[in-house]
């Protein structure tokens, strides 16, 4: 943790948000695995605090086979009674059944894209996008991008993907750099890529 620096004010000072702010926001990401983890994640948020579901992200991890879609995609009535029975997650039959649903779909994306990297990131021209907010309060909740990224995976039979979901996973993934400009990690970030 890097201490005295310069953050953006959304992540408090709570360890793991710090953690999570200062080593995964905003990092772009190409790994298919980890881009469904960050979807689904985002989606079982909505209602919730971003912080509860970091604070079950191992939990998750656990109960989902580490997020792999090939085998969430082949779940049947016994997973989803596991999973509803699990404590260590939101146990929410819609969200549940729709990680599954959402996991045979990333898998019809690779049948056509070959990858679920190369299919969302489309949605910005395969480059992130660099905002220069001075304050959270600029930031805001949903784009153009996220808009048509949210209608484009409804049409494909997604579920937990509304436009404001959709901004939050690529503000993520890193499709979207919205680290404010007086946070340490606006320029690191800026430098990948």
């Amino acid at each position: 943790m890097h201490k005295h620096m310069n953050r953006c004010e959304w992540c408090g000072t709570d360890a793991l948000y710090v953690r999570y702010h200062d080593d995964e926001w905003g990092v772009p990401c190409h790994n298919d695995q980890k881009l469904f983890e960050m979807l689904i994640l985002e989606g079982a948020q909505a209602g919730l605090s971003w912080l509860t579901i970091l604070r079950k992200r191992e939990n998750y991890r656990k109960a989902l086979d580490q997020f792999q879609f090939e085998k969430i995609a082949t779940y049947q009535d016994d997973d989803f009674m596991r999973l509803m029975g699990d404590p260590g997650i939101v146990r929410n039959r819609l969200k549940i059944t729709s990680t599954i649903q959402n996991a045979k779909n990333v898998m019809e994306i690779i049948d056509t894209f070959g990858s679920f990297d190369d299919y969302i990131w489309r949605f910005v021209d395969h480059k992130p996008l660099t905002n220069t907010w001075k304050s959270v309060k600029d930031v805001p909740a949903h784009t153009a991008h996220s808009d048509a990224m949210g209608k484009d995976l409804k049409k494909r039979g997604f579920n937990f993907v509304g436009t404001t979901i959709c901004y939050s996973f690529m503000q993520a993934v890193g499709m979207v750099n919205d680290h404010t400009v007086n946070c340490f990690r606006y320029e690191q970030i800026k430098g990948m890529y």
